[in-house]
């Protein structure tokens, strides 16, 4: 019996974690639906926050687009 049938909620706990998390193009996304809305870039992640489903602590904003995590 593989370990993977006997520990499913380490599995499932693992992926749900990985399927919060943004990615660049998920927040690059979300700057342009921001920009949409108000006119404006946005200054904050926590700006974006209405516009992105998932965790993006590990983004910024640098000259209105994102930086971090698989940005370039």
């Amino acid at each position: 019996m593989s370990y993977a049938v006997v520990n499913t909620s380490h599995l499932t706990d693992k992926a749900a974690k990985v399927s919060q998390q943004a990615t660049c193009r998920t927040v690059d996304g979300a700057i342009v639906a921001y920009v949409a809305q108000h006119g404006t870039a946005p200054t904050r992640t926590a700006d974006l926050k209405p516009y992105v489903d998932g965790d993006i602590s590990a983004y910024r904003i640098v000259r209105g687009q994102a930086a971090g995590p698989g940005c370039r």
